[in-house]
């Protein structure tokens, strides 16, 4: 069965999904999206996903059309034309179709794309074994050239920083912020755990505000573990006794190395699995 896409409510086999080559989404990245994962046939924090999407378009002035209501309907019947229990949903809202022109007044017909589909984003050996990272000469976007914060198609920074990665024979890169402090990686949050703490950047180090992120946060807390979301550098992966990173299409993942020198004891830890088994619990039930 091929794949159904939708776009502006309607569903079409994905060899006949199509716009414009002169959508402002495909010219300059104009746009904004989310990346979601559905259990069981439910979207996993849906509201949180639709909150930031719009949240995004705003602050790219961006008018999505419909309601939320209307686009939670639209994803849940996306995922059910393509039969879809455990999956993964990626929602696009461009521009719309303009001008071979910056100006994004000239553009109409915002289009919005709903993709569902299955995703591996890493190998099943790396949740056992833990990644390794290392670290890009590519920082994340300055916050008052473009915010991270903003997820916009324009992913050009974390493309430059992954290329690095792979390059390095990592499926994975950190990248700092341009203070010199740890951010993110090119698609992922980051967290360390140092005597029994649990440590993640801050909104205002340059990273995206992670759906699971701060579903791990909210865990954490219920578990009894004590978390700080402070800024931190290299030097404190490097002395961390875990880490880990988060994502909605990587879930929680271990992390074991970082420039080729191993964190902790070189193997996921304690709390990195704690916390991966509440995830797990609590996406798929029980």
């Amino acid at each position: 069965m091929s794949i159904k896409v939708c776009i502006n409510g309607q569903l079409f086999d994905k060899e006949d999904a199509k716009i414009s080559v002169f959508d402002h989404g495909l010219l300059y990245g104009d746009g904004v999206f989310e990346g979601m994962r559905s259990y069981s046939g439910r979207v996993f924090q849906l509201q949180q996903h639709l909150d930031r999407l719009w949240e995004s378009a705003r602050a790219i002035h961006l008018e999505i059309p419909g309601s939320k209501q209307q686009m939670a309907t639209a994803v849940n019947e996306t995922l059910a034309a393509n039969q879809l229990t455990d999956g993964y949903i990626r929602l696009i809202v461009t521009r719309g179709s303009g001008t071979l022109g910056l100006d994004p007044n000239r553009c109409s017909d915002p289009q919005v794309i709903i993709i569902a589909d299955k995703i591996a984003l890493y190998p099943p050996e790396n949740y056992e074994q833990g990644l390794e990272l290392v670290t890009a000469s590519t920082i994340r976007n300055h916050p008052a050239a473009l915010s991270p914060r903003i997820k916009s198609l324009n992913y050009l920074n974390n493309i430059l920083a992954k290329l690095e990665g792979l390059r390095a024979g990592c499926v994975e890169a950190l990248m700092l912020n341009h203070k010199g402090e740890v951010a993110e990686c090119t698609g992922d949050n980051i967290f360390i755990v140092r005597r029994g703490v649990l440590m993640t950047p801050p909104i205002d180090a340059g990273i995206l505000e992670g759906i699971t992120r701060n579903v791990v946060l909210e865990l954490a807390q219920q578990n009894s573990i004590a978390i700080s979301e402070i800024p931190f550098t290299r030097h404190d992966i490097f002395v961390a006794d875990e880490c880990f990173l988060t994502g909605s299409a990587a879930e929680v993942i271990p992390v074991v190395k970082l420039d080729g020198r191993p964190i902790g004891a070189g193997v996921p830890g304690k709390v990195t699995n704690q916390l991966i088994e509440a995830f797990k619990k609590l996406v798929h039930g029980g």
